[in-house]
């Protein structure tokens, strides 16, 4: 998608919706392994009642990108030592133009392989960036502990507590303050369930550069570096044995 864009409810009808779901559903699949479209097919989703030209527009450049990195691949690499979970999350403030909703993004890693990552607007209108920043973290932690359950029921050790990434410092200083949350009644829900898992030692939280939050990528588009730059820390990379196109050949 182009960087900044953001799409909406007006437009011209396209002239086939049933082509159009069609192709974002096959998309869809594909973000299975290719989280790296997961930001941009999470956009022209919210579109399958009504797509117009522009939606229809927006999916022809996904599936522009996809031809030209048909060898491309969610990788994993094996460790000898015991992988820390390690997570990122952001959000994108009132991004939505239609509703004024916010985006949140998370991406989960075992050691240096991405595990688990999410794209998904959030349901309810946030009045502050804080506050969108704050819900993210509170879906990406129960995830965090999720995971953390089913790693100890495969017997998988974990050396130390998840590591939770955020760029926000409002929202990681919420997170282990028990007096800011009396100003802020409209989040106290996932106030008391993030901040219990902290004060638990369950969960660590820290500060993230913005430049080095891996979570953008799946709240925004961004510039065409720092999109690549995401994608190779997502470990999607280039693999000549890898490609979309199948392994049946004809004879």
């Amino acid at each position: 998608m182009v960087v900044s864009q953001h799409l909406t409810v007006d437009g011209s009808p396209f002239s086939n919706p049933t082509l159009y779901q069609s192709l974002v559903g096959a998309l869809q699949y594909l973000t299975i392994t290719r989280p790296d479209i997961a930001h941009a097919v999470n956009s022209v989703s919210q579109f399958l009642h009504a797509p117009t030209i522009d939606h229809f527009l927006a999916v022809k450049r996904i599936l522009r990108y996809v031809k030209g990195t048909l060898h491309f691949g969610l990788t994993f690499r094996p460790s000898t030592i015991p992988s820390a979970l390690v997570a990122y999350s952001d959000a994108d403030w009132a991004g939505c133009p239609d509703t004024r909703r916010s985006t949140s993004g998370y991406s989960i890693y075992l050691g240096n392989n991405l595990v688990s990552w999410s794209a998904k607007k959030q349901p309810n209108v946030s009045r502050s960036s804080y506050e969108s920043e704050y819900r993210a973290l509170a879906m990406i932690a129960a995830e965090l502990l999720w995971l953390t359950h089913l790693l100890h029921d495969l017997k998988v050790p974990i050396p130390q507590q998840p590591l939770l990434l955020c760029d926000n410092k409002n929202a990681i200083f919420l997170s282990s303050n028990s007096v800011s949350h009396k100003r802020s009644k409209h989040v106290e829900l996932d106030y008391h369930f993030l901040r219990e898992l902290v004060v638990a030692g369950k969960l660590r939280t820290q500060y993230v550069p913005s430049h080095l939050q891996v979570a953008d990528i799946f709240t925004k588009s961004v510039s065409r570096p720092l999109f690549e730059f995401f994608r190779s820390k997502l470990h999607i990379r280039s693999n000549p044995t890898l490609s979309l196109q199948g392994g049946v050949k004809d004879t």
